[in-house]
């Protein structure tokens, strides 16, 4: 079955071109020009997301928003005419998972789709799951609970976490988790790990876990606090 792919773009001559190459790689290509019908055809669960933040009806970074509150779980690549640091931080502290800048080439394009959609396959660790006191990783469904409740990640935030608890009590450094979230060739602000680390430290605390994410100065992160399961 075909990956789904949803295009939210307000412009034709922008949403045609990307449509058609999405296509020609033979994914499942649905687009939509407003920020309501974007949010409407999320129940069809894409497995990613290509959003305009300039559309004409709901700011780009609100779908975004929105759709994590609602639980999707697809990987969401904002595209946009924005290319300040402040967008980006804010697009990805609201739960999206990459930022591509305007005016941007199709290869390049393509290439950032594929590593959303390896990223989402949760390769890694492959039919068994991560444990931690009160907190359980389900790295086949990309699910993380705290005793019987599930703790809603985006996916980033699940990325990170599963790195952490596979190296728990260890120091991962920030470039370990920069090139293994995001990408070897990221070239933005490391400040995007920070917001995403503040947003899982918040989800955590907020299910009681007994789990912390330990900021160690100048080298990375360390997840500690209660013992594995047996």
């Amino acid at each position: 079955m075909a990956q789904r792919v949803l295009v939210v773009e307000d412009e034709e001559d922008i949403a045609f071109p990307l449509v058609r190459t999405l296509e020609r790689e033979g994914y499942d290509v649905s687009w939509v020009d407003s920020g309501q019908k974007a949010l409407d055809t999320l129940s069809s669960a894409p497995e990613v997301v290509i959003l305009d933040l300039g559309l004409p009806d709901i700011d780009g970074l609100e779908v975004c928003r929105r759709a994590r509150a609602a639980g999707f779980e697809g990987a969401i690549m904002i595209v946009t005419a924005r290319a300040g640091e402040l967008d980006r931080v804010v697009g990805l502290d609201y739960g999206a998972d990459d930022y591509l800048a305007k005016p941007f080439g199709l290869a390049e394009l393509q290439a950032r789709v594929r590593a959303l959609l390896r990223r989402t396959a949760g390769a890694s660790s492959a039919g068994e799951d991560a444990k931690s006191d009160g907190l359980r990783i389900d790295v086949d469904a990309r699910r993380v609970y705290a005793g019987d409740d599930e703790v809603p990640l985006t996916g980033k935030e699940f990325e990170v976490l599963n790195i952490l608890a596979a190296n728990r009590d260890k120091v991962v450094s920030r470039g370990r988790l920069m090139a293994d979230v995001w990408d070897e060739n990221w070239y933005g602000s490391t400040k995007t790990l920070d917001v995403t680390i503040g947003r899982l430290r918040q989800k955590l605390e907020s299910v009681g876990v007994t789990d912390r994410v330990v900021a160690v100065r100048g080298v990375g992160f360390r997840l500690e606090g209660g013992s594995p399961d047996a």
